[in-house]
């Protein structure tokens, strides 16, 4: 069970868990103890098992907050916040359904177990140790209880648990992975006569009747929308760090506070890497008494190590500093004393035992060498304590001024000015929707106010207001003839190549020989893949997307792009070569046998929510 825990740390529950930030170290407290969440009101039941509405809301908050952290610019006006509570809805129904289902198979997570789970995630070490402390700040963060929190570890370790071995079960026929590889290998003979569009430019005329009825004919295609000129301020962490004044003074003692930070401590590693799979936790604890014995770990390393590479060298991964290695693994290497071999630890790659086997230090660069990095540092620091006191002084003196001239000259701020910006947006920094919104709200268009003091990004804020507004309006077609007639030349030319190779095809069909037809040079390519060599895509794709040639005739079809166009004609398909015993094959047959188990996981998750009897409150 232990183990399991384990194997599952780095996956849906440790996200769980991570993602929504919650845990409380008194988990041998009161709250514990008391649990439970008897008599809160209800949104929906699930076989008669409520969902309440304290976890609803909590669950539509933090929905609403990994929302916003996606966007690149977070606005919560564009949030459609009652998708997001129909979605968190039903996703707990979902929830709730699997739970049940878990329960009612037996299985369970024992309280021992969940205790060992929380006290072994690297989250909540320092120095490779469970941290009360650290533990403790995170659900101080997030205000969930104990009681809650061990509820959450409950159901999703649960239902992982049937998840897994339902995915398990996906079985995919050998054949079916070799005709894939079979399909994907093949090769083809084929010969392609090429059509280019230079070669038909004298067809091709657009006239000036031609360019006036498609202008007529499509006159919405060339209104221009509403725009504004606007007026804007920006307030930067940036910009008020570039205009802080730094002494001599306080930038050498800044490098002398700083000094130490800066010398790079690097670590040089080995580990052994066991593949995750069911006889891991055997092998790791057949190396670990091996170790205990007094065996070589580089000697073992290269006995068991899947990282073969490192393996040949006892698992030496040479020196290396933080951030060059998974945060786990990271983590772990870091909290070694010299010498010292870690507990298993968790990666995407699969199981590691770590030895450090040496730390060194690089030397403090000179104050002249970072001059630059530490001015930019204690300039931002300095800053950042004023940023929030000269937003607020801004956001008051816009939202009280007629214009932005005065608020710009007490903060000594530049007023700047854009003009074009459409509801579509425009230029930086009205590619911010939210200040868009604000800039064709009804106050700043027709009332002549600014805006609210907007945030753009990272310690970036906006204020703005219209300089000039503009109605939508026609284009005329003189600003869009040569649009137009470029759009109509690019047709015409499409119809005119479509036009030759059906001319071409038709005297094939009739018996002509393929090379009479004095049409240009036909391409002969032998044995030639999917990957197309010296030939366009739309070429390749059509040719292996033709039936096999029937009885020695050659199928034959038309590719047709926008500055050529091809006949194709298929004279043989090769079978690509399938090796059962390669790298390739199996590879396939496992990414196949994932995606079966995971269709039945699906089905499987479908019928139990069908069969569900759910009531909405």
């Amino acid at each position: 069970m232990l183990q399991d825990i384990r194997d599952n740390a780095q996956g849906t529950i440790a996200k769980v868990i991570i993602g929504l930030l919650i845990i409380s170290l008194s988990i041998w407290g009161m709250d514990a103890i008391v649990g439970g969440f008897s008599g809160e009101p209800e949104v929906a039941t699930v076989n008669g098992d409520s969902i309440t509405e304290r976890e609803f809301l909590r669950t539509v908050q933090l929905e609403t907050q990994q929302r916003l952290m996606q966007m690149d610019s977070p606005d919560p006006s564009m949030l459609d916040e009652d998708q997001i509570r129909r979605d968190v809805l039903e996703s707990l129904i979902q929830e709730r359904v699997l739970t049940l289902d878990a329960q009612a198979q037996g299985l369970e997570l024992s309280d021992a177990d969940i205790d060992a789970l929380i006290t072994q995630m690297p989250q909540f070490q320092v120095d490779g140790q469970f941290n009360r402390d650290r533990f403790v700040a995170t659900v101080r963060n997030v205000g969930m209880g104990v009681g809650e929190f061990r509820e959450n570890m409950r159901k999703n370790y649960v239902v992982n648990q049937i998840r897994a071995s339902i995915a398990q079960t996906g079985i995919v026929a050998s054949e079916n992975a070799a005709q894939l590889l079979r399909i994907q290998n093949q090769t083809r003979d084929f010969r392609v006569l090429t059509v280019n569009a230079d070669s038909l430019s004298e067809q091709i005329t657009v006239t000036e009747e031609e360019i006036q009825s498609f202008y007529d004919d499509n006159a919405d295609q060339f209104r221009e929308p509403e725009q504004v000129n606007a007026a804007y301020i920006t307030l930067s962490l940036g910009a008020l760090a570039d205009a802080i004044e730094i002494s001599e003074e306080d930038l050498r003692a800044f490098y002398d506070e700083q000094a130490e930070e800066y010398a790079r401590e690097e670590r040089r590693a080995a580990h052994i890497l066991i593949e995750d799979g069911s006889d891991a936790e055997a092998t790791i604890a057949s190396i670990q008494e091996r170790l205990e014995a007094g065996e070589s770990f580089a000697d073992l390393a290269e006995e068991f190590s899947a990282d073969t590479v490192s393996a040949r060298d006892g698992g030496d991964l040479g020196y290396a500093g933080r951030g060059v290695y998974d945060e786990a693994f990271e983590n772990a290497l870091f909290a070694l004393e010299e010498g010292e071999v870690s507990g298993p630890v968790e990666t995407s790659f699969g199981i590691h035992l770590i030895r450090l086997e040496g730390v060194r230090r690089s030397d403090v660069p000179s104050f002249e060498s970072l001059r630059d990095e530490l001015r930019d540092e204690l300039a931002r620091s300095r800053a950042s304590e004023r940023f929030a006191e000269v937003r607020a002084q801004l956001a008051d003196a816009a939202y009280a001024a007629d214009d932005l001239a005065g608020p710009a000259a007490e903060l000594g701020l530049d007023v700047r000015e854009v003009d074009g910006v459409t509801r579509d947006g425009g230029a930086a920094p009205f590619d911010h929707a939210g200040l868009v919104r604000q800039l064709f709200s009804d106050d700043v268009l027709q009332g002549g106010f600014n805006t609210e003091l907007i945030d753009v990004g990272d310690n970036v804020s906006v204020v703005a207001r219209v300089r000039e507004y503009f109605e939508p309006r026609q284009r005329e077609l003189a600003d869009v003839r040569d649009d137009i007639a470029a759009m109509l030349e690019a047709r015409k030319t499409r119809q005119a190549l479509e036009a030759r190779v059906d001319e071409l095809m038709a005297a094939l069909e009739a018996g002509e020989d393929p090379e009479s037809l004095n049409a240009g040079d036909w391409q002969r390519f032998e044995n030639q893949g999917r990957d197309g060599a010296n030939l366009s895509r739309f070429v390749v794709q059509r040719a292996f997307a033709m039936p096999r040639p029937d009885e020695g005739n050659p199928s034959m079809a038309k590719a047709v792009g926008q500055r050529e166009a091809a006949i194709i004609l298929v004279d043989a398909v090769n079978e690509g070569a399938v090796d059962t015993d390669g790298a390739e094959y199996q590879q396939l047959r496992q990414f196949l046998t994932q995606l079966e188990g995971q269709r039945e996981y699906m089905a499987y998750q479908q019928y139990l929510r069908n069969t569900a009897e759910v009531d909405r409150d």
